[in-house]
This record gives C-alpha cells, structure tokens and sequence, in this order.
C-alpha cells in the first residue's frame, strides 16, 4: 500500500482538468475586465464632473468680465463728464440772469440753444438729473442739504429750493444735488404763519 502524503492528497482533490482551469481563468479574466470598466467608469464620471464644473466657471467668468467691462464702459467718461457739467451749471446761470432786453435776442436764444444740445447730449450718455423740486422729500443719497431754512410753511425735511442740480449716470449719482431744506418750526418763535392761538 502506497500511502500519500497529504499534498499529494491536496494535488488529487484539485480538479486540474481542462475545462475546470479554463473556466477558472475565464472567470478570473471577467472579474479582472469588471474591475478595471468599473474603475475606468468611476474615473469618467469624475472627469466629467470635473469638466462641468470648470465649463460653469469659464461661463460665470465670462458673463462677470463681460458686464465689468460694460460697466467700465459706461463709467470710462464720468470724470469728463463731471467736467462738462460744470459747463452745464454755467449755462443755467446764464441763462436765468440774462437780462429783460435780451429775451428776443438771437444772440441770447443762441446760447440757449448751445445749452439744449448739450443737455440732450447728456441724456444720450445716459446722464440724468437728480429730482430736487421744492416739495420733494429730502434723500441723503441724492442730495446734500447746505442749509435749513425755517418759518418756510413746508413740513420737516422738504426740499424749499434747489441751489445746484445733481446729476447721475445710469444708476451711479456722480454728483448730489445741493438743495435747501425746511428746517423744524422753532417752538419758542410762537405760532407760525396761519397758526391761531
């Protein structure tokens, strides 16, 4: 009797036959390729994600320098334009001084005409005045009160008299208007005007 040592008994229990170790290796080989697609799948979804993400920042990068250049665009001229608006204050002062006997004048109407050009120049670069009429209320973001004036019949805070006009561009004050402003009755004046007591 011919007795076997226990890795021959090993050896014999292994079925090494043909198909056996084929279908081994097969397995092997399609457990190996599913590892390695759903690798490969894993890194293409990252990739892509990653391509999105960098195509959405290119996207937001373009809009944003996009609308800063539009908006240097529009604001580029704003120095220039504060300068002209000094013209433009000069024209207004001329043009409510001029004398009674030049009304009729062509020289004079003249003048005013350069002034009518030039306001509609403004607006087509988008310049606007601030509104400061008397009765409006005074706003600290468009106006800048250089005096208050009391005993005027206005309620606190209303705009009595525009003293010079603010302008803005677009939605940008360059300038805030300089504006009078009714002050508080003062309680120990007495009644004031139209007040019984």
């Amino acid at each position: 009797m011919n007795r076997k040592t226990r890795a021959e008994e090993r050896i014999e229990a292994l079925d090494t036959s043909p198909d056996t170790l084929a279908a081994a290796q097969v397995e092997a080989v399609r457990t190996e390729r599913d590892e390695a697609v759903a690798k490969a799948e894993a890194e293409r979804d990252e990739f892509l994600a990653a391509l999105q993400r960098e195509r959405a920042e290119f996207v937001n990068f373009r809009r944003r320098t996009a609308d800063e250049r539009q908006q240097e665009r529009g604001l580029a001229g704003v120095d220039l334009i504060a300068k002209v608006l000094v013209l433009a204050d000069d024209f207004d002062r001329a043009i409510e001084t001029r004398p009674a006997d030049l009304v009729d004048n062509g020289w004079a109407e003249g003048v005013a005409a350069i002034d009518r050009k030039l306001r509609l120049l403004l607006e087509s670069e988008g310049v606007t005045a601030v509104e400061a009429a008397p009765g409006t209320l005074f706003d600290p973001r468009e106006h800048e009160a250089v005096v208050s004036v009391p005993g005027t019949g206005r309620a606190e805070g209303e705009i009595v008299e525009e003293v010079r006009r603010g302008y803005r561009l677009r939605d940008r004050l360059i300038r805030p208007a300089l504006v009078a402003v009714a002050a508080a009755p003062d309680p120990d004046a007495g009644p004031g005007p139209g007040l019984v007591n």
